[in-house]
């Protein structure tokens, strides 16, 4: 479903150029596949069939706030999901770096600081708080899960719930934008190296969710000291975090297994939300 009830925010609306294409590189010896020039964000529900706990998670699939890997850190997460009881909500949204020579690896500055992503995730949170009912979700158990860029928007949308970066449209935008836990796997943009510290637009706050972050420490894309630095100002703040840091994984690998140990996450996110009592033991 479409997450606004006409034209995007302030008219940003990229060019309707949408497409699906094949990525050159496979992970974990399977192709995958990707979206750019998204400029309709949508909504895809995915429900349990059996077991259903309550809980959902809405996806932001990464792709360097370029592209969507819309499948190895999107669909893929969510046959995961739902095979555990859990409502998978997957966002397709609107990324400021859009643009069919993503994959030429230009070494070009990338805008991380755009608003639309926030909005997209803002309003999706809303809708799935205001739709909760209908679609059997628990209210009070909706939360983020990202890889890469989107581990900067779960860290974005968990620091930034308490007034929308949009203007209001309709009900769905009077439920609250904050999520009730995050999941933020080899998470980008979050440190900035030329000041040493945390990114400026993350302002990290004693209601900050429970976090979950996942890294490898040989990340070539998105270093560990991204993990870190988020890790870090949670701790200060007082909010419930967990860091799994391997020494082994590099980076993208999504839910695909592969020799490193890393990949068998999915366990420990699984335990992690029964200690935070989102799932049942």
């Amino acid at each position: 479903m479409p997450i606004w009830p006409a034209t995007v925010p302030a008219g940003r609306a990229a060019p309707d150029s949408e497409s699906i294409a094949t990525a050159p590189k496979s992970v974990a010896g399977k192709p995958w596949v990707y979206v750019r020039n998204v400029s309709r964000p949508t909504l895809t529900v995915y429900s349990p069939k059996q077991n259903n706990t309550g809980a959902a998670v809405v996806v932001f699939p990464g792709g360097g706030y370029q592209i969507l890997a819309i499948d190895l850190e999107g669909t893929e997460v969510c046959d995961w999901l739902t095979s555990k009881g859990i409502t998978c909500v997957l966002l397709k949204y609107r990324v400021p770096n859009a643009g069919p020579s993503w994959d030429q690896q230009c070494g070009c500055d990338r805008d991380t600081r755009s608003s639309m992503a926030l909005e997209d995730a803002q309003r999706a949170i809303g809708l799935v708080r205001f739709r909760a009912r209908e679609w059997h979700i628990d209210p009070r158990k909706i939360g983020v899960l990202g890889f890469s860029a989107g581990g900067h928007l779960v860290a974005a949308v968990s620091t930034r719930f308490a007034a929308r970066v949009y203007a209001t449209v309709d009900a769905a935008d009077q439920e609250s934008s904050r999520p009730d836990f995050a999941v933020a796997l080899y998470p980008g943009h979050l440190f900035d190296y030329a000041r040493d510290s945390l990114a400026r637009d993350i302002h990290v706050a004693k209601d900050t969710p429970p976090t979950f972050l996942l890294h490898a420490a040989n990340d070539n894309v998105d270093g560990p000291t991204n993990s870190l630095s988020y890790f870090a100002a949670l701790k200060d703040a007082g909010v419930p975090t967990e860091l799994h840091m391997y020494a082994e994984g590099r980076h993208a690998f999504g839910l695909r297994r592969t020799k490193d140990p890393i990949t068998e996450w999915p366990q420990l996110v699984e335990k992690w939300l029964r200690t935070i009592a989102i799932i049942a033991p």
